[in-house]
């Protein structure tokens, strides 16, 4: 999957809208580039609060760089798929995360893996998604826009 094939599946789900940072966003230029997917079925900007799924396409130094994004071509799905998907999806829950992030490789590409900055906020990520993945992403992906629109 490539970054155009995501923001295409996310924005063709009801009522998603997504945001490519940019300088005429208003948003901080360590964000340019990456795309953010909100649940908005009235186009209402104000009311987007948190965003369910992100595409990240670097990495943000002294914060999260672990799946060394800054690679030529590689980018970051990450999903919130909530504490009961998560468990579900990597075997334990957010909070027991730090006492198994050396079971993961942040860099592995095409893989699922917990998110290595928020993991404990039940998100979970995939550096660029491919054949392995792409089916178990597009279901995850509206599993979130689901849930966030309930």
């Amino acid at each position: 999957m490539t970054q155009d094939e995501i923001i295409a599946f996310v924005t063709g789900l009801p009522g998603v809208v997504a945001m490519t940072a940019d300088e005429a966003s208003g948003a901080p230029e360590v964000a340019w580039g990456d795309t953010f997917f909100f649940y908005d079925p009235d186009g209402e900007p104000s009311r987007r609060r948190m965003p369910f799924a992100t595409i990240v396409t670097k990495d943000y130094d002294g914060f999260d760089t672990a799946s060394d994004l800054n690679r030529p071509g590689v980018f970051r799905l990450n999903i919130g798929v909530g504490r009961a998907a998560f468990e579900e999806l990597v075997g334990f829950s957010p909070r027991a995360y730090e006492e198994h992030r050396t079971e993961f490789d942040p860099t592995a590409a095409d893989t699922l893996i917990p998110h290595p900055a928020y993991a404990l906020q039940a998100w979970v990520s995939i550096v660029n998604p491919g054949e392995k993945t792409d089916e178990l992403a597009r279901t995850l992906l509206e599993n979130a826009r689901a849930r966030t629109a309930r």
